[in-house]
């Protein structure tokens, strides 16, 4: 066997390897990012918010946030925020063919909804397995929701506008705390939600 048919061979040998690897990706980042939200199910995590608009007085910088990560299914994961004793607001994301959705469920302490609820935005483009943004974009402008999951360290949620921060609230997935009592208006489902098949939200 001659050198050029040993170096053909190689090459080819090389081809070969590199080939395999790739046929074997990791599966899309959005559904790593399901994954690493499904995996906090059942826990609860205390937080801060560690920045706001100024003169944003929406969450008080001394309040005691938790986030239970109450509800996961395949389709669907349900977070209630507690701000102290208040339990009116959840984190809706939700899971489409073709990207992800957060909606907001706010509630009163009877259980009704709130007159502000259910808005919220989708993803634009594939994001990362840490990292999602759910934005619209209007004039020019980008802004909406940012979350992050750092598993085992990390939760962080916010509002932000052109790729910055306005809203941060980060939670300890460290040091994880009992679970909180059950937000309001827990025993139902929103009523702007479509039923399934129907249009997105």
């Amino acid at each position: 066997m001659g050198p050029m048919v040993k170096i053909s061979i190689v090459l080819a040998l090389g081809l070969t390897l590199l080939v395999v690897p790739a046929a074997e990706q990791a599966s899309p980042p959005q559904d790593q990012f399901w994954a690493n939200l499904k995996a906090l199910c059942g826990k609860a995590a205390a937080g801060l918010l560690r920045q706001a608009p100024p003169g944003d007085t929406q969450i008080d910088p001394k309040a005691r946030l938790v986030v239970h990560f109450w509800e996961c299914g395949d389709t669907e994961l349900r977070f209630p925020l507690h701000v102290d004793d208040n339990r009116s607001r959840t984190w809706v994301f939700i899971r489409h063919a073709d990207g992800l959705e957060l909606r907001h469920d706010h509630r009163r302490a009877d259980g009704t909804e709130d007159s502000n609820t259910w808005y919220g935005a989708t993803t634009l483009d594939a994001g990362s397995a840490t990292r999602q943004d759910f934005v619209t974009e209007r004039n020019g402008m980008w802004s909406g929701w940012r979350v992050e999951v750092t598993p085992g360290q990390r939760f962080a949620y916010g509002t932000a506008r052109n790729g910055e921060w306005r809203h941060h609230l980060e939670f300890d997935l460290a040091a994880p705390i009992p679970v909180p009592p059950l937000h309001w208006g827990h025993e139902t489902r929103p009523s702007q939600r479509k039923t399934p098949g129907g249009d997105r939200y």
